[in-house]
Parts: structure tokens; sequence; C-alpha cells
């Protein structure tokens, strides 16, 4: 792996959730997803009930994470663009993970699990002091 990929990795390690984006019926959408690493690999636990999942097996899907709303001054976001495949984790990925919600949108949490070997990785920085408030205008 590239330095960029370690470090992409490295990151990814610190923030528990991410979005993955893809395309279902010709329209892009992002749904949310909890990732561990393993092996390179960016494993992804979603609910099944929207059937995301069968969106993203087999395409080509961007996996984005970021510590935007971690307030550390140092903000960072990666992606991730690969292949996604449905998996079976095994009990150790399980473990990482740890537990699910209990419920997604009123319906119970259903996983259903998938990987992602990336093909692109980005990774970037914003330095200096940005405003980490958001003000709108009326």
């Amino acid at each position: 792996m590239s330095p960029e990929e370690l470090h992409a990795i490295e990151l990814l390690r610190r923030v528990p959730y991410g979005r993955v984006a893809t395309s279902m019926r010709a329209l892009p959408f992002l749904a949310l997803a909890r990732h561990v690493v393993v092996d390179g690999r960016v494993v992804l636990r979603m609910h099944s009930g929207f059937g995301y999942h069968r969106a993203c097996n087999g395409s080509v899907v961007a996996y984005g994470a970021d510590n935007f709303h971690s307030g550390d001054p140092r903000l960072w976001s990666v992606q991730f663009t690969g292949t996604a495949q449905l998996v079976e984790p095994t009990t150790a990925e399980l473990e990482l993970f740890g537990p699910g919600p209990h419920f997604v949108d009123g319906a119970l949490f259903d996983p259903v699990y998938l990987h992602i070997e990336p093909q692109f990785v980005t990774v970037h920085a914003l330095a200096g002091n940005p405003e980490r408030q958001c003000q709108h205008a009326l």
C-alpha cells in the first residue's frame, strides 16, 4: 500500500461511521454505514431494510468519512473508491463492529455486510483556523 493509502486507513479507523455513495435506478444516493478496516479492506455494515446493499453489490462505490464534527481543529476527509461485494463477516470482524442499533427509522435493524477493496484513495485536510460554526442568514 502507498503511504497515502496507509494514512487514509489510519484516519478511517478514528471514526466509526461514514457514507457510501453509488446509484440506484440511475439516481445517486448516499447511505450511512458503520465501517471497520480489515487487511486493507473496508468492511461496511448497513441496514438491509432499505435495499441499498443490492445497489452497491458488484458496483463501484465511493465510501467517505471525516472528522468534521469532532471538534478537532485539524479537519480531514477520506474517500475510498472500489467495487463493493456482499460478504459474511468473520466472528472477529463482527466483534470489531460491536453492537448495532436496535432500530433504523422505526424498523428493527437487520444488518448486511459489504467489503470494498479500494482502487482509489484520497485524503483531504483543512489547515489553519477554519470557521467551526454554521451561520444562516434569513
